[in-house]
């Protein structure tokens, strides 16, 4: 009497895993699907290929330069991050129409491209792009 006693209790302590593997599966699933319509907020950036020859500039496109300690050259002067939107906003009333185009120097800081960019997008210029590095 005392084996079937053990027994009984023996079957009685196996815990049954099957319902805690099922809701593993389904939260699994859920994780996964919602992951998938995550979309992550950035920054759209149109660089063309760098082995690409470089498109001709006209002479009514808007070029600005950051040079490496972060001075800012439109026309060939010197300008204040404040005095970009004014500038870009000037050349866009003559030609709305032109591109307007960053170069960079190496040691810009990313935070003046953005200044930059953000102040040409204010003004009115539809896309913002720069030129692919040159390889040396």
């Amino acid at each position: 009497m005392r084996n079937r006693n053990r027994e009984a209790e023996a079957d009685e302590a196996q815990i049954d895993l099957t319902p805690m593997l099922d809701v593993v599966f389904i939260m699994l699933i859920f994780f996964i699907v919602v992951a998938s319509f995550l979309k992550e907020a950035g920054i759209e950036v149109n660089r063309p290929d760098s082995n690409q020859n470089p498109p001709e500039t006209d002479s009514e496109s808007i070029v600005v330069t950051i040079t490496g300690d972060n001075q800012i050259w439109m026309e060939n002067r010197r300008i204040d991050i404040r005095a970009v939107r004014a500038n870009v906003a000037r050349v866009l009333a003559s030609d709305p129409e032109a591109g307007f185009t960053v170069k960079t120097e190496p040691g810009a800081s990313a935070g003046t491209l953005l200044e930059v960019g953000d102040a040409a997008r204010e003004a009115g210029v539809k896309q913002v792009s720069w030129p692919a590095e040159e390889k040396q």
